[in-house]
C-alpha cells in the first residue's frame, strides 16, 4: 500500500532537490520565509494557487503535481490517458508527422524512462546486429545503446557516447528523483566501460554519434524535443529525439538508403 507523505516534506525535498533555501523559494514564490517554513514543517497549509506557485517555481514535473495536490487534500489537477487514447489522437498524430518529417534521419519517440514509444523508417537499419532480446517490447533506447549485446559494439567513439548518455541520465534522475531512472543508471553504469571513457566532468556540449554500418561509418548530431504546455502526464513525459547527419557522407548514405527501401 503507498503512503502519501506529508505535504511539507514533499515541498522541502523539492526545494533541497533545487540546492535552495527557504529564503530562495519565498523570493522566488513572492511569499514570506516564514510562509515557507510553517508549510514545510505542517503548521500551515498552502492555498491551491500557492501550492501551483511553488510547483511552478521548483519545476516540479505534472505527475508529481498531482502527488502535491493529493498530499494537500486537493483534487489532482493533470489526466493521464495512454498514447493510443481517442483523446490523443492529436498528440499521436503530432508525433507521426513529426518523425515521419525528419526522414530520411533517424528519429525517434520515448517515455519517461527512455522506453521506445514511436520510430520512423529510418532507425531500425541502425540497429542491425543488435540482440533480439533488447528489440522486444518495451525497448529501452539507453540500454539498447550502450548493452554490450546492443549497439555498443558498433559505436566508434563510445567512451564518449557512454559518458555522455550516463551524464544526461544521472541529471535526469537527480532531477525528478525518479527511482526507476536511478536503477537504469546503475545499470548502465555497470556495463563494461571502454578504455577511452573520459574519467571525469561533464562530457563536450556537442557529442556526436560515430556508428559502424553496412553503409560505412555514420555520425550523427542530436536534438530532443518535448511538447509545450501540455496538460496530460503522459504527453508531457514524452520527448522526440532527433538525429541529423553530422557530415556530407552520412546525409548522402541515409539518402540513397531512403531511395532504395522497398
Amino acid at each position: 500500500m503507498n503512503m502519501i507523505r506529508p505535504l511539507g516534506e514533499l515541498i522541502r525535498d523539492w526545494r533541497q532537490r533545487r540546492h535552495l533555501t527557504q529564503l530562495d523559494l519565498a523570493g522566488l514564490a513572492d511569499t514570506s520565509t516564514r510562509h515557507i517554513s510553517f508549510i514545510e514543517t505542517g503548521r500551515s497549509l498552502p492555498s491551491r494557487a500557492m501550492l501551483m506557485r511553488l510547483a511552478d517555481r521548483l519545476d516540479v514535473p505534472l505527475r508529481e503535481r498531482n502527488v502535491l495536490m493529493t498530499a494537500a487534500g486537493l483534487a489532482p489537477m493533470y489526466s493521464e490517458r495512454r498514447l493510443d487514447d481517442p483523446a490523443m489522437a492529436q498528440a499521436q498524430a503530432a508525433i507521426d508527422l513529426v518523425l515521419a518529417g525528419h526522414e530520411p534521419y533517424p528519429a525517434l519517440a520515448v517515455d519517461r524512462h527512455w522506453n521506445l514509444v514511436a520510430a520512423n523508417r529510418a532507425l531500425a537499419p541502425l540497429l542491425q546486429g543488435a540482440a533480439p532480446a533488447l528489440l522486444q517490447p518495451p525497448v529501452n533506447v539507453l540500454r539498447l545503446s550502450l548493452h554490450p549485446d546492443g549497439v555498443a559494439p558498433r559505436i566508434v567513439n563510445l567512451g564518449q557516447w557512454r559518458a555522455h548518455i550516463l551524464h544526461r541520465l544521472r541529471h535526469q534522475a537527480d532531477a525528478t528523483g525518479d527511482a526507476i531512472l536511478a536503477a537504469l543508471y546503475d545499470e548502465l553504469a555497470a556495463y563494461p566501460a571502454p578504455d577511452d571513457e573520459p574519467a571525469t566532468g561533464a562530457p563536450a556540449v556537442v557529442v556526436p554519434l560515430r556508428l559502424r554500418t553496412a553503409m560505412g561509418e555514420l555520425s550523427f548530431i542530436s536534438t530532443t524535443t518535448v511538447f509545450g504546455t501540455p496538460m496530460d502526464i503522459t504527453l508531457a513525459e514524452i520527448a522526440i529525439e532527433s538525429f541529423f547527419p553530422a557530415d556530407a557522407a552520412t546525409a548522402q548514405a541515409l539518402q540513397t538508403l531512403a531511395a532504395t527501401a522497398p
